[in-house]
């Protein structure tokens, strides 16, 4: 008897840790899960890595940022998957969205072959920029809030020294862990591809005129921009792919510095009137001006959706480590230039909606 009711103790006891363990397990997932103050809220915990990635891969993290609005979000996918596919190293994404599409982009990852890809959603809540964008009322609904998640990576990525961002119109070709391992000067907070020097600018682009250039993006008749004494024909740089080192961007304080001239440009309209790029590039090129590195021109091969005929040579095209579709036509609409190499990596939408967006997107850009 005696020991029946020590036996029965025993279990009531383990059955009471059990419980305020699971108590301790949810309050704990609560705390990570509150948002930050910029509203960068953090959706889904990064899964275990399966075996054969702790077989074969690196140790080493290497964070990867890319951003994923809902009418894009297959772009994003793609860019996942041929990041994925060509490295061994432990690459973990850090997908910026906004509330809506989590549980789309939830379901995509999910529900195909990307259901090994280590990742966090982090929801970005627009109310950030307020003040800091002027935004036009007749065109309210090409304002992209996500264009300014790479603003605030030490934000979203906050245990790292060092991170990758790309723009959803990425396809990489080569391993990831090079362009990570890519130097940066003492006191550099991040590198870009520099315009005048690119690759893409030497051999595709002709007749550009002062999209390569500061004057380009900056109103150098105001005064505020004189009086920074940046000369008109420096070199602008491509901000869809860079690498940040996030300890000299927090000494720095680069976010602040870049919301500074965000509030300005909503007075003083800084920003070029005929602004060659994303107005998220000239307040960049302020904070930044003689003071980033350069990252191979490989690895940032662009203006692939600047029009759609072909600007490169299919080696040319083999042998790029990263193809970037900026510009209007992208490679999810067909008609941009080689777009049978994105298709190559895209995932199918298990929902069927991207593939609506898609056909959308095509009959738009026939007309």
């Amino acid at each position: 008897v005696n020991i029946s009711i020590l036996i029965v103790a025993v279990v009531i006891f383990l059955l009471v840790l059990h419980h305020n363990f699971l108590s301790l397990s949810d309050f704990l997932k609560r705390e990570l899960s509150d948002s930050s103050p910029l509203g960068l809220q953090p959706i889904d915990f990064i899964p275990a890595a399966p075996q054969r990635l702790v077989d074969e891969r690196n140790d080493q993290e290497i964070s990867v940022v890319i951003a994923a609005s809902d009418e894009r979000l297959g772009g994003a996918i793609a860019a996942m998957n041929s990041i994925y596919h060509h490295t061994r190293s432990n690459v973990v994404f850090y997908i910026v969205t906004l509330n809506d599409t989590v549980d789309h982009l939830r379901l995509w990852l999910s529900g195909t072959a990307l259901k090994n890809v280590r990742y966090r959603i982090l929801d970005f809540d627009p109310r950030v920029l307020e003040g800091k964008v002027q935004v036009d009322p007749q065109k309210a609904d090409t304002f992209k809030p996500l264009t300014f998640a790479r603003f605030y990576l030490p934000s979203l990525v906050p245990h790292a020294e060092k991170v990758i961002y790309v723009d959803d119109d990425v396809i990489v070709q080569d391993d990831i862990l090079e362009l990570y391992n890519t130097p940066l000067k003492p006191g550099h907070a991040a590198a870009f591809s520099d315009d005048c020097d690119s690759t893409s600018s030497k051999v595709a682009v002709r007749g550009a005129g002062n999209q390569y250039n500061y004057i380009g993006f900056l109103d150098y008749k105001k005064e505020t921009i004189r009086k920074l004494a940046m000369k008109a024909n420096t070199c602008s740089f491509n901000p869809g792919v860079f690498i940040a080192n996030l300890t000299e961007w927090k000494l720095q304080n680069i976010t602040k510095q870049l919301e500074k001239w965000m509030a300005l440009n909503v007075v003083e309209e800084l920003y070029s009137k005929t602004l060659a790029g994303s107005i998220t590039t000239p307040p960049l090129l302020i904070v930044f001006y003689k003071q980033h590195s350069s990252i191979d021109p490989m690895w940032n091969v662009r203006h692939l959706g600047s029009s759609a005929g072909k600007r490169y040579s299919p080696q040319f095209v083999k042998a790029a480590k990263l193809l970037h579709w900026n510009g209007h036509f992208k490679p999810w609409g067909r008609t941009a230039s080689y777009a049978e190499v994105w298709e190559k990596w895209y995932v199918p939408d298990p929902t069927g909606k991207f593939s609506l967006l898609r056909r959308h997107s095509e009959a738009y850009e026939a007309k």
